[in-house]
């Protein structure tokens, strides 16, 4: 298989791998799947990334991440980015 295969299927795994994460957190359920607002809530996300309280937000959302991974030991097996 040629290098720029390897690397196209590792992306798309890891793009699967995210929406995944959207799908476990019920984002599409709790937006009725409506894209727009799922991208709006993301973009939110970076803003907050990107201000002052970034650590804060960080550490919050971590936690939170870790507790829902760990009600559901299967899903840690890629939990590790």
């Amino acid at each position: 298989m040629r290098t720029w295969q390897v690397e196209r299927r590792k992306r798309t795994r890891h793009l699967i791998e995210l929406g995944g994460l959207v799908v476990k957190a019920g984002i599409v359920d709790l937006t009725g799947d409506d894209r727009t607002m799922i991208l709006g809530a993301l973009v939110w996300i970076a803003d907050k990334l990107r201000g002052h309280q970034r650590e804060k937000a960080r550490a919050l959302w971590a936690a939170k991440g870790k507790q829902v991974f760990d009600m559901d030991p299967a899903a840690h097996i890629r939990a590790d980015r």
